[in-house]
């Protein structure tokens, strides 16, 4: 039997009304990764890390030479982060351009739009994975992976854990073309 009409079947049975399988089922509308977190880096275990995610799925909306019609796997928003050391505390933001998102789990890409330092110059892409778990996760171009010439929606693994704060990934799957 269908699992989509055997979850119709069941909660028919326990809510005494019928609902076609496609409302069981309907994904969210738009992917998206949001939240607050401190993270822990091991090199450097004293430093206070954080990263601000608000990053929107926009399939479509981007258009190149490229891609015409832009990819589905456009996106929008900002991520923004800053790394205390000492009593000097290093900030960036960065203009979202690429996310995928597969269950619990999210790859993006974003364009640096201001910095306190020089390390990360204007224009150049970073790259983020954020795992949204019982301890959530992420991963940045620049820790421990050469972040030069990335291509979007290309990141590390989540290698450093939420320590405050977290992170939440919303999937949906990447849309088929107009």
């Amino acid at each position: 039997m269908n699992p989509l009409i055997a979850l119709a079947a069941t909660s028919a049975l326990l809510t005494g009304s019928v609902a076609a399988p496609e409302e069981v089922a309907k994904p969210p509308a738009q992917a998206s990764v949001i939240g607050s977190a401190q993270i822990r880096f091991h090199y450097v275990p004293n430093d206070d890390i954080r990263f601000h995610f608000d990053v929107h799925a926009a399939p479509f909306t981007k258009p190149t030479p490229e891609a015409p019609k832009g990819l589905p796997t456009d996106a929008r928003g900002t991520v923004r982060f800053s790394h205390r050391i000492g009593d000097t505390t290093y900030f960036a933001d960065a203009a979202v351009d690429c996310l995928l998102t597969g269950g619990p789990s999210a790859t993006l890409t974003a364009l640096i739009t201001s910095t306190s330092h020089g390390q990360l110059p204007n224009g150049m892409r970073v790259g983020f994975s954020v795992l949204d778990g019982d301890q959530d996760r992420m991963g940045f171009s620049w820790g421990l992976a050469d972040g030069t010439d990335l291509r979007p929606c290309l990141a590390p693994a989540p290698f450093a854990p939420a320590v405050r704060g977290g992170f939440t990934v919303r999937h949906a799957d990447v849309p088929f073309p107009r």
